[in-house]
């Protein structure tokens, strides 16, 4: 196993949380053993917030909303901090990447590369903020001879809870906050148990690049006290990416006291092949789906196929599904590393359970990988002939799980593709870019791509149906985090 599983955290407050501009010690002695998944031994030690710290958090961000300079400052001048954490970001990409195998069990150099986009999304915030119309004007009216200036100012929401999850951490953080920070609005960013080593250097950079006190604040809690956060009417507005159970739930608490929220859930996509495109270039596109330990929620998890051309596409897959490298994420050889947490592999070899129950026909994978007895590792597992209702095609599975469902036509299976609670991402496989269209336009989805696994943060990010209320990165993303108001003012000499 590498040197780099043991190697020193690098945190410099490793006891402490990030509260109004200060390293705080947590009010209470409540501790979370962060499990490598590779070894299934704890890589370190963190505290928990209890409802005391929750409170301090929320108390100093609202305080900073309220009374200090951020709101108020120009868009232009929050962008020069935008620019400081990205550069900040990149200069610390080692540090993120290491902390994001060992807590999740990513690819050290598939993290590597992913931690590219954060940057990005910050400066592509940055650089919004000479183009966006935060103050529109409209042409000036006349009433009873007064001459009428009209306009639409757009204010920052106030005070929002960044609740994080667990399998891409950096990126997540950098969707919710870089729009929230541009737009005015101070964030209480709440990471998971399981994942908490990014938002710590996050909070690391916020300190180093001199946010104002209580601008950003970081803590790290269990879902009680998250939902305090959810709970506290002084919190205008939540983002959140998680579960759709979870969703569910911080949606309904949401809506009693009439927050904002924004909700990016689970998905079940679906790759819609015609029968004019090539079968070994779709099964390319598919590996994706044991690619992060298939815990992506945009991963496209079912195909939709003819059936003349089932049993083609399913030999195809097989090559790309067996023989995966899977083992310690740093070893530069390893294609697939543990999935991330014990609760979760169980689960997924619950649905692979269910796969074969249901009469689904199991082509490879579903098991534990031969010589990897510690670490939670899980073959890429593939079904074939997948009733389209039943559970491994219905129900998001997190893992390295493809569902292969035949179709009585294409159109059939574009007809398949929407009988999901489901509506991420999806795909459309075709030579003709005008059909795609067409397709695409019919598909219940947030983002449809073409001839492979396409979506685009620089436009936006978000679900229909059960995947989610709202949108994340882009313009779009920004939106969620002002509170438009109309004001009309007499335009006196």
């Amino acid at each position: 196993m590498d040197l780099r599983h043991e190697a020193p955290l690098p945190f410099r407050h490793p006891d402490k949380f990030y509260i109004g501009g200060h390293w705080v010690r947590p009010a209470s002695d409540g501790h979370i053993d962060v499990i490598d998944p590779s070894t299934e031994l704890v890589a370190y030690t963190t505290p928990a917030a209890g409802p005391a710290d929750v409170e301090h958090a929320v108390a100093t961000a609202r305080t900073a909303f309220d009374d200090g300079p951020w709101p108020t400052m120009e868009p232009i001048e929050r962008a020069g901090y935008l620019r400081a954490i990205a550069a900040a970001l990149r200069r610390r990409t080692d540090d993120f990447a290491m902390l994001w195998s060992r807590e999740t069990g990513a690819v050290y150099s598939e993290a590597v590369a992913a931690l590219a986009t954060p940057p990005q999304i910050y400066e592509f915030y940055a650089d919004l903020a000479e183009s966006f119309e935060f103050v529109e004007h409209f042409p000036d009216e006349e009433e009873d001879g007064i001459r009428l200036q009209r306009m639409l100012v757009r204010e920052p929401v106030g005070v929002v809870a960044a609740i994080l999850p667990w399998n891409g951490t950096t990126p997540m953080i950098a969707m919710k906050a870089a729009p929230a920070l541009l737009a005015g609005c101070t964030v209480v960013v709440k990471c998971s148990p399981e994942a908490p080593g990014a938002g710590q250097i996050m909070a690391e950079i916020a300190e180093e690049v001199g946010l104002p006190p209580g601008v950003w604040n970081a803590i790290t809690a269990d879902r009680a006290e998250s939902e305090m956060l959810v709970r506290d009417h002084r919190i205008d507005k939540v983002t959140f990416t998680g579960s759709t159970a979870a969703g569910r739930r911080i949606g309904s608490i949401c809506g009693e006291r009439i927050a904002r929220c924004t909700l990016e859930l689970g998905g079940k996509s679906a790759a819609v092949v015609m029968d004019d495109y090539d079968i070994a270039a779709v099964a390319k596109v598919l590996s994706n789906t044991w690619r992060w330990g298939g815990q992506v929620c945009a991963a496209l998890t079912r195909v939709m196929v003819t059936e003349s051309r089932h049993d083609e596409i399913v030999d195809a897959l097989r090559s790309e599904f067996s023989g995966v490298a899977i083992g310690d994420p740093f070893d530069s050889t390893t294609q697939m590393g543990p999935l991330s947490i014990g609760r979760q592999r169980d689960r997924v070899e619950g649905f692979i359970r269910a796969g074969i129950d249901e009469g689904a026909q199991l082509v490879t994978g579903g098991k534990r990988p031969a010589g990897l007895d510690r670490g939670f590792f899980v073959e890429p597992t593939l079904f074939a002939r997948v009733d389209n209702a039943s559970t491994i095609a219905q129900q998001e599975i997190f893992g390295p799980v493809l569902a292969v469902v035949p179709a009585k036509s294409e159109e059939h299976a574009v007809e398949l593709a929407n009988q999901s609670a489901y509506g991420l991402n999806a795909s459309v496989f075709t030579n003709d870019t005008e059909r795609a269209f067409r397709i695409a336009r019919k598909i219940r989805s947030g983002s449809v791509g073409h001839n492979g696994f396409r979506t685009d943060w620089r436009i936006a990010f978000g679900g229909f149906k059960d995947s989610g209320i709202g949108r994340e990165c882009g313009r779009e993303g920004l939106y969620p985090f002002l509170e438009p108001k109309t004001v009309v003012l007499e335009a006196h000499p």
